[in-house]
């Protein structure tokens, strides 16, 4: 397995891929929600396993704040700590830009998973497209 920081179209195009298939096909997100105008804006990363994409996700800053969004594994390769590397990565990249905060839109189901690696709800439960999430945050100058 190898996390890339995507760099090229075809790496971005593998991202878009995994989560196509994560949030479009298997939780029912339309696909023009899912690929959205921040594209452009935010910092990518994919995991690898033999040069097929496997799992993904972005970062944007908002504000003064790291936005850890669009994280998914493939069914397939869950279960390997592949989500707590792509974390990994997008809070290194948030923290090389200077952010000492992160927040994210974590689905409800996938809340504990957030907690291990430091994150607090600071929200009630609320819906993104039929799905239902809490806002999490973690101070990152304590990683």
């Amino acid at each position: 397995m190898q996390i890339k920081r995507v760099t090229t179209e075809e790496q971005l195009e593998d991202a878009f891929s995994v989560r196509k298939t994560v949030f479009v096909k298997e939780q029912g997100v339309a696909e023009e929600v899912e690929l959205d105008e921040y594209e452009d804006s935010a910092d990518h990363v994919v995991i690898y396993d033999e040069n097929k994409p496997v799992g993904t996700g972005r970062v944007r800053i908002v504000e003064d704040t790291a936005k850890l969004e669009r994280i998914c594994v493939l069914a397939s390769h869950r279960k390997h700590n592949l989500g707590k590397a792509i974390m990994n990565e997008l809070e290194a990249i948030a923290i090389e830009k200077g952010l000492a905060k992160a927040k994210l839109h974590g689905q409800v189901q996938a809340a504990p998973f957030y907690e291990k690696l430091g994150y607090e709800t600071a929200s009630d439960v609320f819906m993104e497209e039929n799905i239902p999430h809490v806002k999490m945050v973690k101070d990152l100058s304590r990683r």
